[in-house]
């Protein structure tokens, strides 16, 4: 008599692929620490060069504290798919009775919380070098905190795109950069406003905005792309 193979559920294989990326960025370090370092190097390199001017600082502040964690965050996009490409657990995937959007929002929520969320816990720090307060900390907090997530959905697109093609660090940037300009704007935006006494609600309901087109959107375009890629 045989026995039936038992079946896996949907949860478990997104949470398995969650814990499985996770593992693996924390077992190569520099999965988590170059993309934080950079960032920590380039925003404290502004107040050494621009002076002791407060103001001035505070009033730049989250302009240089997103662009940062922006092309932070990009570093480890091109690593995204590249391992599971290169060992084939990727076609696995693409095979997989899973459909395959789960899939790649699993690893796109991987690498948010490898290189995004410790951007996030890293920026009122670098902040204290800029004169905000406490007020201006928090909401650049929030706001990257809404952002990033969309950072690491549009990411996968062009990490998907550019899969296995040679100079794909500097191709995935052209892709990607354009897209993440309205992230960067209502992002910095938001706190800007915030200082001149202006509302912020709007910036920040546009950045949820972005979150869940991107969450809607993102794993197909990713999905199509990583099949694209393979063929």
């Amino acid at each position: 008599m045989n026995t039936p193979v038992p079946t896996i559920g949907t949860s478990a294989v997104m949470l398995a692929i969650l814990k499985r990326e996770i593992a693996l960025g924390l077992r190569q370090k520099g999965e988590v620490l170059t993309p934080l370092v950079f960032f920590v190097v380039v925003a404290s390199l502004f107040p050494l060069g621009v002076g002791a001017d407060t103001n001035l600082l505070s009033r730049m502040a989250p302009g240089v504290l997103w662009v940062s964690a922006l092309l932070a965050a990009m570093l480890s996009l091109q690593r995204m798919f590249a391992t599971d490409h290169a060992d084939g657990s990727l076609e696995q995937m693409v095979l997989s009775s899973t459909p395959l959007g789960l899939l790649v929002l699993s690893k796109a929520l991987a690498h948010f919380l490898l290189s995004g969320l410790p951007l996030v816990l890293m920026a009122p720090v670098l902040g204290l070098q800029f004169g905000l307060d406490g007020r201006a900390l928090g909401l650049l907090m929030l706001t990257l905190l809404l952002g990033t997530p969309t950072l690491s959905l549009v990411g996968s697109i062009g990490a998907a795109l550019t899969l296995g093609v040679r100079g794909a660090g500097v191709l995935l940037s052209l892709l990607i950069l354009p897209l993440y300009i309205p992230v960067l704007i209502f992002g910095a935006g938001a706190v800007e406003a915030d200082a001149a006494g202006m509302g912020f609600g709007g910036h920040l309901s546009l950045l949820a905005a972005l979150l869940v087109l991107s969450l809607f959107f993102s794993p197909m375009a990713t999905s199509a792309a990583l099949r694209i890629s393979l063929e």
